[in-house]
């Protein structure tokens, strides 16, 4: 399945949009999250930086311009997924991630390599909603308070002024148990929307995800809306009523409209594994998983137009990312003509061992961090010493070298063999045991938990 990036950081995706991030000031961005790895960072950087420029040049040249393509070449887990990550975060724009061997070659069983284009536009949609409903939210919430104390307190007709009076003082009192969220498990009766009809299975040959959408979406319109009234908890119907409202008040015309310009414009999608369908010389017959492959996926990076339930998406501007660790192959094993849509090679450095203590420390989602924030909950405090990060730093670098390079994900295996019985053993069961508020992680600690299986070189690979 294809990853879909839609979080935004709106702060710096003002500053993107107005010109004011550059190259220099992207890069800083990424090194909040991706330690070392300053090539790659400059090169996505540049590239995100010439989408602006571009939007700048006047329209015959500005159509010439084309994204340079960029290839990562490099082992696992030293960061490429993560760059590509967090540079669609930093503009904003339409991510997706698709790893190649996903795809098929056209004719046979599963997914096609267009499939990644309309995943894309997806994001788009999903994108331009949330912001409308940004602008919009204030109000729907107020619209669906005030449908909340209809239900709960139907309007009167035809009362005396003194009834009206008490009337509206219970209003205000159930609106502020309302807002103070006190009465969330009453139950109340709430009209919605529905399209009654049964569900439809389209079969088709290729994987045309765009028949089977498309198909199901007009199957679906034959059925006019009704309106059902379901009893639900006030939670829920506050939920169900905010859709209901947001439909109403959204233009999914307009949403329609934005994302496909916003997909072309600045869209993203990051090949990862694209080594794994390089054909070796040695290869021969057919394989719909390789050479084929890269015959489908060439018009695509090289701009061609893509149908999509919302309309026709042309790729011309899509900036793609392509990453591989390419150990059994090598980038001049695709296809020549796949190879040159690719012009910015960038080379990524496996991680050394003070890399290794910089990612447990540095990053502003690192490991420790997070593990700080789950032992939180249980009112335990967790605190690392600097000779502890060392110490799993070198554990990682030196099981990394004597096993299997899997960069630093091998820091994710190393902490929870390290903090399996803390995670386990917390919050105690008994009260005349109350739970630590302070532990602290120093190197002995470290060395008690993990070395008996780092010299053991049989539990070493089995659980490192």
């Amino acid at each position: 399945m294809s990853e879909k990036i839609i979080a935004i950081d709106t702060k710096t995706k003002a500053q993107l949009a107005n010109g004011e991030m550059t190259p220099r000031q992207i890069v800083t961005e990424l090194d909040r999250y991706v330690v070392g790895q300053d090539d790659a960072k400059r090169a996505v950087a540049i590239a995100l930086r010439n989408r602006w420029r571009r939007m700048r040049v006047p329209e015959p040249m500005r159509e010439e311009i084309i994204p340079n393509n960029i290839l990562m070449i490099g082992p696992t887990g030293v960061g490429k997924t993560e760059i590509a990550r967090r540079l669609a975060r930093v503009a904003g724009a339409p991510f997706v991630k698709v790893e190649a061997t996903k795809f098929t070659e056209r004719g046979y069983v599963g997914r096609d390599v267009e499939s990644m284009v309309r995943d894309l536009v997806e994001v788009g949609v999903g994108i331009v909603r949330q912001e409308m409903t940004e602008e919009v939210e204030e109000s729907t919430a107020a619209s669906v308070e005030e449908r909340l104390l209809d239900l709960l307190l139907p309007p009167l007709r035809d009362a005396s002024p003194e009834t009206n009076e008490r009337w509206r003082a219970s209003r205000e009192k159930l609106r502020r148990q309302l807002q103070a969220h006190e009465l969330e498990e009453r139950e109340v009766t709430v009209e919605v929307t529905t399209r009654p009809g049964a569900q439809f299975g389209i079969l088709s040959t290729g994987g045309d995800e765009l028949l089977e959408s498309g198909l199901g979406d007009a199957l679906k319109s034959l059925f006019p809306k009704q309106r059902k009234s379901r009893q639900v908890s006030l939670a829920e119907a506050r939920r169900l009523l905010r859709e209901e409202e947001l439909d109403r008040r959204i233009d999914m015309e307009k949403v329609t409209t934005e994302a496909l310009i916003r997909t072309e414009s600045s869209g993203i999608i990051f090949l990862d594994e694209i080594d794994k369908i390089a054909s070796r010389s040695e290869t021969s017959g057919v394989d719909v998983s390789r050479e084929g492959v890269q015959r489908d996926l060439l018009p695509v990076v090289e701009g061609a137009t893509v149908q999509t339930k919302y309309g026709a998406v042309s790729t011309d501007h899509i900036l793609f990312i392509a990453a591989g660790a390419f150990h059994m192959s090598k980038p001049s094993d695709l296809i020549p003509e796949l190879q040159g849509r690719f012009p910015i090679r960038v080379e990524m450095n496996s991680l050394s061992q003070e890399d290794f203590v910089r990612i447990l420390q540095e990053p502003e989602n690192s490991l420790p961090r997070q593990y700080q924030a789950l032992l939180q909950t249980e009112g335990c405090e967790l605190v690392f010493q600097r000779e502890a990060f060392e110490e799993i730093g070198r554990i990682a670098w030196e099981v990394n070298r004597s096993q299997e390079n899997i960069g630093a994900r091998r820091l994710h295996t190393i902490m929870t063999s390290l903090l399996d019985e803390m995670l386990f053993e917390l919050p105690p069961t008994s009260e005349q045991n109350p739970p630590p508020t302070r532990i602290v992680i120093d190197k002995k600690f470290v060395d008690e938990k993990l070395m008996r299986i780092v010299k053991d070189e049989d539990l070493s690979r089995f659980i490192l």
